[in-house]
């Protein structure tokens, strides 16, 4: 039996997202209730012109005024996207004592630690389990069910528009104009791509995971990132030679402090080429998946569906029933751990190995130029693959040298590609890519 007073709900926003988060509350209504152990009244849905059609959305409940939404509810939820006017209307919120759900990563990478601050200061709580990989529960086991162990690395696909762009390439042959042509035709890509094909929402995601898997603030600036703008076919066959395969992978670690250098963590977003045996490669067109490797626990992965609509809303409403149930409970909110305070360090930090490809001069020598390079930056070389180049039955001059090394510090590995640039042997470098999970 329900005894508990009804509580309200403000929406925020009536998108792909808001929309289903509408439709959810309503039509489940009685068995949320249930599991609450109270009703969840939607008592209004802010957007911008409420003259606009939304198929499925109740007309009644659209306003503009979404001040006075927000000021008689007990719980927000945030579905609008970008920072403003987003962030105001979550510290009114809180500073009217609601909770909070938001789905909103840039949000959460840019003023996380601001919101959260603000709502341990009020009492409050705030949610944000669909700011990361979409219907994935993520959030939850790094925030709560891991918060006794010890996370030594996260490395994960995150963005699926992006996962799909590569899967294609990889699976179909097309090249990245061809699959990022149909990514935007299947919806997948927005009509100006640049946040997922540069890497930007990936890295927002990054930071997010990376906060609280380390128990640290990480400034979105301090994420190294680069998109998939550069993946060429050429790169996608050699991958499949090799047994690899080439994914966007946003990766979170701890980093040991040696010599005159701190500990701190490493934050980046990069293609990487992957082994084909690896959890992480056979994650096959928009959906993502999160690789966590704990102290105690060991190897976790998470897998589903990273975008969508409903997928999101799933995750919303999730969040959704644990600040209720927080409500009918009582006690005060969950607060953010960011006690650690470890600095983000630079790329130059992180140890991994490269794969890379060099048009050469064909003649004698080369190969031992090239060797002495890498010998002289204290790389070494794992294998060597070298293929004459032959057009019409005749040979051009030149050599394909596809090199892997061992593991090197990054700016090791990028001192040496730049010598190499600088060999008089060396005609182009048409292909630089790092190896992870190996």
């Amino acid at each position: 039996m329900i005894e508990y007073r009804p509580l309200r709900i403000a929406l925020l926003g009536a998108g792909s997202v808001g929309s289903q988060v509408a439709r959810l509350l309503t039509e489940n209504k009685s068995e949320l209730a249930a599991r609450v152990g109270a009703e969840l009244e939607l008592t209004g849905i802010a957007v911008r012109d409420t003259k606009v059609s939304r198929p499925g959305v109740p007309a009644e409940l659209l306003t503009t005024d979404a001040e006075s939404l927000i000021l008689g509810a007990d719980i927000v939820i945030e579905v609008m996207g970008g920072i403003e006017p987003a962030r105001s209307y979550i510290i009114q919120a809180l500073n009217s004592g609601a909770d909070v759900i938001t789905a909103n990563k840039a949000l959460i990478a840019t003023h996380g630690t601001e919101l959260f601050d603000l709502a341990e200061q009020v009492g409050a709580q705030l949610y944000f389990e669909a700011a990361v990989a979409g219907a994935i529960p993520i959030i939850r086991p790094l925030r709560e069910s891991l918060a006794g162990d010890k996370v030594n690395r996260i490395m994960g696909i995150v963005n699926g528009t992006t996962n799909y762009i590569l899967d294609s390439m990889n699976t179909t042959g097309a090249t990245f104009e061809a699959a990022l042509a149909a990514a935007t035709e299947l919806g997948y890509a927005e009509a100006d791509p640049t946040a997922d094909i540069e890497a930007y929402d990936a890295a927002q995601k990054a930071a997010i995971l990376a906060s609280l898997a380390f128990h640290t603030e990480v400034p979105l600036e301090k994420v190294y990132r680069e998109g998939i703008t550069k993946i060429t076919q050429a790169q996608m066959e050699a991958a499949r030679r090799d047994g690899l395969v080439i994914k966007l992978l946003a990766i979170a670690e701890k980093i040991e402090a040696e010599g005159n250098e701190p500990e701190g963590i490493s934050v980046r977003v990069y293609p990487t080429l992957i082994p084909q045996d690896h959890p992480l490669a056979s994650v096959r067109g928009a959906f993502n998946a999160v690789f966590v490797e704990a102290e105690a626990a060991g190897s976790l992965m998470f897998y589903g569906a990273g975008a969508g609509g409903v997928q999101t809303a799933s995750a919303v409403l999730g969040d959704l029933v644990s600040a209720a149930k927080r409500h009918v409970a009582g006690g005060p909110g969950l607060a953010d751990s960011v006690h650690a305070n470890l600095p983000t360090l630079s790329i130059d930090r992180v140890v991994t190995q490269y794969q890379i490809t060099i048009e050469v001069t064909d003649q004698p020598g080369v190969l031992a130029t090239i060797a002495n390079v890498f010998s002289a930056g204290g790389v070494s070389i794992e294998t060597v693959e070298q293929m004459a180049r032959v057009v019409g039955g005749k040979r051009t001059g030149t050599a394909t040298l596809e090199v892997g090394t061992h593991r090197a510090t990054d700016a090791a590995l990028s001192a040496v590609v730049e010598a190499l640039r600088a060999t008089d042997a060396v005609e182009e470098i048409t292909s630089v890519i790092r190896v992870e999970g190996v």
